[in-house]
This record gives structure tokens, C-alpha cells and sequence, in this order.
């Protein structure tokens, strides 16, 4: 069949406050990280031997996903860092640069590899673009999607002749300057001989420096296009709106979790809440032991998390809180990720608890 890689090594400071003591693989989507969704994915395709490299927080990875057996997979882990005056501090090798360390070491990549970016959600059809793959005798292939000419500036585009062979790359070119609309989705096929051209011991990334390389030496490098949901969870931004669309559910993958109490509101366990008091508009999703005083509002899409506490008068709207936020009482929170530190609107501007010039109170549920 095929192995895996996943990318898991990088800062993900685009999405801060998100990752300010999490990686960015392990931000969660309805109370999952988002990694845990490509594993499932790749299970369901046979790929069971993966392989991730880890830096920040890496601890966080490993001690959730453990050895796999829960997915039916194996992972295995390779950190990336250096020893600094007695400090371990993690050095990211870049992803090209962070498979090569894993050939040195192991010779892990001894068939044909799919390679993700851990920070994403993804319904491609894994089988199909392996076979593609092969039958076009590929070393390397590139899982591309075409977008809309205005969105080129966010993304590295591939150019392509018609057979699909790569010519070339633009790194997010203005929409005037843009010789195709397919950008790259951080998903690659690889044989085992590309990572022959990775330099050893070396900080070396995929797209920037190894692809170029391929191109240049006119090797057989393909990008396929095919439809499927690619949802990058590049910026705050993103990762709300890639909230607003799950919990509305367009991403056929995800289901809520809970039970459905009425049409478009699903409840976890030990809940306190009085219906008759309360005004709930789904889709919502309402975590186990999940406080709501009367006169509270929660008008969806909006997930609140286990263990939160909104008080009497509140408002809710198209909002996200994380697990044992409070929100106080008379409180309005209009399209938010909140946390029991801080809190984040749909742009990136973030507030932190404790924040005097802070209009809004929120807290921590525990406390």
C-alpha cells in the first residue's frame, strides 16, 4: 500500500492565540484535534505505518496519539530540536529536511509515501490518488485544487502542462501575475528516491527548495487534481469559518458528537439546563456538564465546550468556547473563540482575561 508522514513540527504562529501552549495539529475541531481526523482518514485507506515530526509541544502529540493501537495504525515520532546550554529547545528541520533526518536514522521511507500537513482537514480519496500516482510512473506528485483567481495570493500554485507534469511554481503571485489557479494543498506522493535529493543534516523544505530541484532536473513530477474538501486552518480566521461550515454540516466526515435533543441541538452528558428558560438556535452543540442559567441565549453555529458556564441574560451568537469557559452574566459574544484565558473574534484581535480595558467578562468555569 503506502506509509504516511505527517508534517507536525511547525510554530503555527498565524493562528495564535490558538497555539499559544498547543501545536497546531492539536487544535481541536468539535472537541478533536485536527490530526486526530487525518489519522482516522488514512486508517480508513489502509495506510497504518506513519511516521510525524514534532518540535513545539511536542509532548502534547505524542501523549495523545500514543502508539496508534486506538486507530489501528502504528505511529511513530521524530523530535526535532537541539541541546542549548543544557536546554532542549526544539529546531524544526523543515519538512523536506525533517524526512531525510527519519531516512538516516531508520530508512523508514521504503515505498511509496503520502506526506499531509498536520493542520488540515482533508476527505481526498487517498486510494485513487495513489493509483494515479503509479500509473503515470511518478517520482513525485502534488495534490493540487483549483481555486478562485483571487485567493492565488494565499497559496503556492502549480503550473502544469495538460498531462499534468509539473513545469514550474509561483509562491502566492498576484492574481495579474498567475500562471494557473491550482495551488498546492500540502499533500504530497513520494517515491523512495526523493529523498535521495534531500541534503542530510540540513534545514530544507518541500515546496521552497525540493520541488524546484525536481523540476529543474526533469524528473517524472506530476500535480492531480481532483475534487475534494481541503480545509487549511492557515489563520484565526480560518479556523472559525472552517467552525461555522462543520457545524452547519458541510464536511461530510465530521458528525456531531451527543445526542440530538431537538432538531439542530445536540447535548453531551450531565447537562444543566432549563429549556423552557432559555433561547437555543442551532446547529449548537453542547458539551457534558454544560451550565446554562435562564434567561441565557446561544444562537448557532456555536459549540460550546464541556464543562463552560453561561450566565443568566448572556448571549451567545455563532461562537465557539472552549472547554470550562465562563461567560458572564449580560455578556454578548458575537462570532468569538473563547477561551477561559483569553478570547479571539473572527479577524485574529484577541483580548486576554484580565485586560482592565476589556468590555467584555468572561472567566474560567472551574473557578
Amino acid at each position: 500500500m503506502a506509509k504516511g508522514m505527517i508534517l507536525a513540527a511547525g510554530q503555527g504562529t498565524r493562528v495564535r492565540p490558538l497555539t499559544k501552549d498547543l501545536p497546531k495539529p492539536m487544535v481541536p475541531i468539535l472537541g478533536k484535534p485536527v490530526m486526530e481526523y487525518l489519522i482516522e482518514h488514512l486508517a480508513r485507506h489502509g495506510v497504518t505505518e506513519i511516521m510525524v515530526n514534532v518540535a513545539y509541544y511536542h509532548q502534547k502529540i505524542e501523549k495523545y496519539f500514543g502508539d496508534g493501537r486506538r486507530w489501528g495504525v502504528q505511529i511513530g515520532y521524530s523530535y526535532e530540536g537541539i541541546r542549548d546550554h543544557g536546554d532542549i529547545l526544539p529546531r524544526p528541520k523543515g519538512s523536506a529536511g525533517g524526512m531525510r533526518r527519519i531516512q538516516d536514522f531508520s530508512g523508514f521511507f521504503d515505498e511509496t509515501t503520502l506526506v499531509l500537513c498536520g493542520d488540515a482537514l482533508i476527505d481526498l480519496d487517498i486510494t485513487a490518488a495513489l493509483a494515479e500516482h503509479h500509473a503515470k510512473g511518478a517520482i513525485a506528485s502534488v495534490v493540487a485544487l483549483d481555486v478562485p483567481l483571487a485567493d492565488v495570493p494565499n497559496y503556492g500554485i502549480v503550473v502544469a502542462a495538460p498531462d499534468g507534469r509539473i513545469q514550474s511554481f509561483q509562491e502566492k503571485p498576484e492574481p495579474a501575475a498567475a500562471k494557473s489557479t491550482l495551488a498546492s494543498t500540502g499533500i504530497y506522493i513520494f517515491e523512495p528516491a526523493v529523498l535521495d535529493l534531500i541534503p542530510p543534516a540540513t534545514i530544507y523544505d518541500i515546496g521552497s527548495q525540493l520541488f524546484p530541484q525536481l523540476v529543474e532536473k526533469n524528473l517524472p513530477f506530476y500535480a492531480q487534481s481532483r475534487p475534494f474538501n481541503w480545509i487549511d486552518i492557515g489563520r484565526v480566521s480560518d479556523y472559525w469559518s472552517v467552525l461555522q461550515r462543520v457545524l452547519r454540516g458541510e464536511v461530510a466526515e465530521i458528525k456531531m458528537p451527543g445526542n440530538q435533543v431537538k432538531p439542530g441541538i445536540w447535548v453531551g452528558l450531565n447537562t444543566a439546563i432549563p429549556w423552557d428558560k432559555v433561547k437555543i438556535e442551532g446547529p449548537v452543540y453542547i458539551g457534558s456538564s454544560v451550565r446554562i442559567e435562564p434567561g441565557a441565549t446561544i444562537t448557532g453555529p456555536a459549540w460550546i465546550g464541556h464543562g463552560s458556564h453561561i450566565r443568566t441574560g448572556a448571549k451567545v451568537v455563532r461562537s465557539i468556547l472552549f472547554e470550562y469557559t465562563r461567560i458572564a452574566a449580560d455578556m454578548r459574544f458575537s462570532e468569538m473563540i473563547v477561551s477561559p484565558e483569553y478570547c479571539v473574534d473572527r479577524h485574529g484581535d484577541t483580548l486576554y482575561r484580565g485586560d482592565d480595558t476589556a468590555q467584555l467578562r468572561w472567566g474560567d468555569a472551574r473557578a
